[in-house]
């Protein structure tokens, strides 16, 4: 029988039973040649051949997926091209030398503010910390305050000595510290991008532990505080070993060394010694139980102050020789101003805004030296340092009259900070003459430059484009360029080309009035006496001491870089701590230089809600 082959060819069926395997097999071959002799179409060859045999061709099966084997050659020749470009790639850029992009080296401003601080460590007292980075110190003033009996001390150890020689003069010390606590509250994020925050907050611990120390801190009222520890009698008949007779290191000294007490009129210390524990407070506010006995002592030595009326140089005291205060009412705003602000009493406020205050402080006075900021007079800072209360949290009545008029008090002295005016004169160098030619200048030079650059920052932060000298609109950036052009006099950009700067820059003063400095670390121990081959010695100093800002040039713009001239080269505490401020203020690239922080200083002070003002009086026919 004869049927349809469905693949298009004759197929013979033979049915027979007693056909052979052979035959089958035979015949079935022929079939498939017959079949094969036509050509088909692809659904007949896929019948044919089977799945198996078409895929191995055209397909690869993926296990999940089935896809053309054209496709997948070209996709997996495509990823091996990529890996092998992207490893050459990686090759030669590791391999082939090339630039990296570096971060602006820093400003002077910041290079001159790491050396500055460590004048600090030069000038430490007591047992030196295992890093303090100044190699030719030691150990010393050990025994200060050390057997004495029926004092409320056990011992005086610790501080800092106030320049050249070995003596702790609290008045100035506690300015320092509080100039110090200023610019870290205002510029804690400098002094971070700087790497100096951690390295500043210690120095004014350092100096802050040694003050708890100079009066009984944990009392609630006292009757006395230490004001001197050494000796400085410079009689030209005195023979006496004292600090200022011998010439040793500090490490060396074997001379007694008294203390000097305050107990009568102690108002001006008293008020500064509590500026610097409350504007610490700030500072340490993290570490509660610090801050909080940094508190409790500043409240304790102001109360001090407010009732023994009196300034601490007054009569025969030694200190008048050296660091003679004026007048106590200014520190009784300044050391105010801090306590209000490290405890949000508002006791303290009400104190320090009293027109009568203002008034015995000099506020309204005007004179040679209004505005001259320094150790002495604190009244341009307390008046700034207010003015910052109304720019940012404008207490309003009772409290707006007093505060405007320290507001406008402050541009007044803004304005005779420029050269524009003539209240002050300049040297041909350009720097501006704050003491009217006396010497150590430098001082009150560093101190102008911090309060303008300050108040500069007030007024950007304030959204305050500038402000007024008379009928005069001046911008904020005016005193950013003052500020700019004093610090770059003290750095080497003066008449000398001399940076007043120790070991800033290529040419700064060799000869510092400085102990320890100016006399060998070599094992010989120099007595009283001994010492001064190295004072009156010609050579350089042989141990620098870096980041001391010397008193500075005359009025002439000329300097003497001889040892024995203190009036030229002898640094001081006050000196250094000004210029810090001023340094870190105008530290910092475009994008951060006026950076300030706002809300710190205000952490204790609660909500102000304006008082309304008195109903006004009923009206009569």
């Amino acid at each position: 029988m004869y049927g349809r082959d469905p693949w298009g060819g004759p197929l013979e069926i033979n049915a027979a039973d007693s056909a052979t395997d052979d035959d089958r097999s035979r015949n079935l071959n022929d079939l498939d040649r017959a079949a094969l002799s036509r050509p088909l179409d692809e659904t007949q060859q896929s019948w044919l051949l089977g799945p198996t045999e078409l895929k191995k061709k055209k397909y690869v099966d993926l296990g999940c997926i089935i896809v053309s084997r054209k496709i997948f050659v070209w996709t997996v020749g495509t990823i091996a091209a990529a890996t092998l470009l992207a490893g050459l790639i990686t090759l030669i850029v590791k391999t082939v030398p090339h630039s990296h992009h570096k971060a602006p080296p820093p400003d002077n401003y910041t290079l001159a503010l790491h050396k500055a601080l460590k004048f600090f460590n030069a000038q430490k007292s007591g047992k030196l910390p295992k890093h303090n980075n100044v190699s030719w110190r030691g150990n010393s003033g050990l025994q200060d305050g050390k057997g004495e009996t029926g004092t409320f001390y056990k011992d005086l150890v610790g501080g800092y000595y106030d320049a050249g020689d070995a003596i702790k003069f609290n008045f100035p010390m506690a300015y320092a510290m509080t100039m110090l606590s200023w610019s870290v509250i205002e510029y804690s994020a400098k002094y971070e991008a700087a790497g100096e925050l951690t390295h500043v907050k210690e120095l004014i611990k350092w100096g802050t532990d040694y003050f708890l120390k100079t009066f009984n801190s944990t009392a609630d009222s006292i009757n006395d505080m230490v004001s001197q520890v050494g000796h400085g009698n410079t009689d030209a008949e005195s023979i006496e070993p004292n600090d200022h007779y011998c010439w040793m290191r500090p490490e060396d000294m074997d001379y007694k060394r008294p203390v000097t007490m305050c107990n009568g009129g102690c108002s001006d210390l008293a008020a500064e010694m509590a500026a610097a524990l409350a504007s610490a407070s700030i500072v340490f506010k993290d570490n509660r139980e610090y801050s909080k006995k940094l508190v409790h002592g500043a409240k304790t030595v102001y109360q001090f102050g407010r009732t023994r009326r009196g300034r601490y140089s007054a009569g025969a005291a030694e200190s008048a020789k050296f660091y003679n205060s004026s007048m106590y009412w200014d520190e009784f705003i300044w050391g105010g101003a801090w306590l209000y602000y490290a405890t949000g009493n508002v006791s303290y406020l009400d104190l320090i805004t009293k027109p009568t205050m203002a008034k015995h402080a000099g506020a309204f006075w005007g004179g040679p030296f209004y505005g001259v900021f320094s150790w002495d007079n604190k009244l341009a800072g307390a008046q700034l340092l207010l003015s910052r209360l109304r720019l940012f949290l404008s207490p309003g009545y009772p409290y707006e009259e007093i505060l405007r008029t320290f507001h406008n008090q402050t541009g007044i002295v803004m304005c005779s900070y420029l050269p524009y005016f003539n209240k002050f004169n300049r040297t041909k160098g350009g720097m501006i003459e704050l003491n009217h030619g006396d010497p150590q200048p430098l001082q009150y030079t560093a101190n102008a430059a911090f309060l303008a650059t300050l108040y500069s920052d007030y007024l950007d932060a304030s959204d305050t484009p500038g402000w007024y000298c008379g009928p005069n609109f001046y911008p904020t950036n005016v005193l950013r360029e003052f500020a700019k052009t004093q610090i770059d006099y003290i750095l080497g950009k003066n008449p000398r080309n001399m940076s007043y700067l120790v070991g800033f820059g290529p040419k700064y003063p060799k000869h510092v009035h400085h102990r320890g400095a100016s006399i060998p670390k070599n094992k010989v121990k120099y007595n009283c006496k001994g010492g001064w081959k190295w004072r009156d010695s010609k050579k350089p100093n042989p141990n620098t001491i870096e980041g001391a800002m010397v008193a500075g040039p005359d009025k002439h713009d000329g300097f003497r870089d001889v040892r024995m001239n203190y009036n030229y080269t002898e640094p001081t505490l006050a000196g250094n701590a000004g210029l810090v401020a001023a340094l870190v203020a105008l530290s910092g690239d475009e994008h951060n230089s006026r950076v300030i922080d706002k809300n710190t200083i205000f952490s204790a002070v609660p909500p102000l809600f304006p008082t309304p003002p008195p109903p006004p009086a009923p009206w009569r026919p």
